[in-house]
């Protein structure tokens, strides 16, 4: 069965730090997009930050950073581990929101992904 599942959130205040991760079991994230989004309350769920599989088989076959979070975040793999994980730095009140990581083989779109995290939330308040 396949679960990705999702780290890291928390409370911090504006200018600090995070690090989300994304454990995978029953699948290895190597071979697939994988993406991060988020939801804010009353909001549509965005793209935040996306990165390509390691072997170039996918569609997509980039690294991609929403302009709201470019310069501040970073995504990242540990093939070891089978996680993903989104450094985020100088975080702002803008930034709460519950954020998710999902995986597709194909694409990095929101609709198009095939699995989904159940989500981690993250709340930058003073």
């Amino acid at each position: 069965q396949v679960q990705l599942v999702e780290s890291g959130g928390g409370l911090v205040q504006p200018g600090g730090s995070l690090r989300l991760s994304c454990a995978a079991s029953g699948l290895n994230l190597d071979y697939y997009v994988i993406g991060w989004f988020r939801q804010a309350p009353g909001k549509e769920r965005e793209g935040v930050s996306c990165i390509s599989s390691i072997d170039g088989s996918t569609y997509y076959s980039s690294t991609y950073y929403a302009d709201s979070v470019k310069g501040r975040f970073t995504i990242s793999r540990d093939g070891a581990k089978n996680t993903v994980y989104l450094q985020m730095n100088s975080l702002k009140p803008e930034d709460t929101a519950v954020y998710y990581c999902a995986a597709s083989l194909v694409d990095c779109i929101t609709h198009g992904m095939d699995y989904w995290g159940k989500g981690t939330l993250v709340t930058v308040s003073s």
